[in-house]
């Protein structure tokens, strides 16, 4: 397994970052790679990218989910291993930490390739950029699920 962790600090309350995050369907708008989400139900989502030219489609699981904290999930059947955790920790009434944590199975040449040089460290790091534009430029999220999963 492989680890990437990335941390960006947003300039919006924790409630607007994690409202934010919660809406999968929207993280093409952010997310270079994904091309698309379908939500299934609370838990599930459906997942479709194009990474370092590979083309994937699995789903994922919310396996702990705590408003204003922390949504966790991994990939379940599938080609595609992963786990992974975002968190959102306050720096004051305005601003918010996010640190995103992923493990990950690398399968086939492309992709070993592609954790050899760090294509997806600086991917996901750049994924927290385009997110941090996304949230500060509109000011406020687009929705947001606020239960406990």
């Amino acid at each position: 397994m492989s680890r990437v962790q990335e941390t960006i600090d947003v300039d919006v309350p924790v409630s607007t970052a994690y409202n934010q995050w919660t809406q999968f369907e929207e993280f093409p708008l952010f997310m270079e790679g994904v091309e698309e989400i379908t939500q299934i139900d609370d838990r599930h989502n459906h997942w479709r990218t194009r990474i370092a030219g590979v083309s994937r489609e699995f789903d994922t699981e919310i396996v702990d989910q705590v408003p204003d904290d922390h949504v966790s999930w991994r990939t379940t059947g599938g080609e595609v291993q992963q786990t992974g955790m975002v968190s959102f920790q306050p720096l004051d009434t305005g601003r918010t930490r996010i640190v995103m944590i992923m493990d990950f199975q690398p399968e086939g040449m492309a992709e070993k390739a592609a954790d050899m040089t760090n294509v997806l460290d600086r991917q996901v790091k750049g994924d927290l950029k385009r997110f941090k534009h996304f949230i500060e430029e509109r000011g406020t999220e687009t929705g947001g699920y606020r239960d406990r999963l």
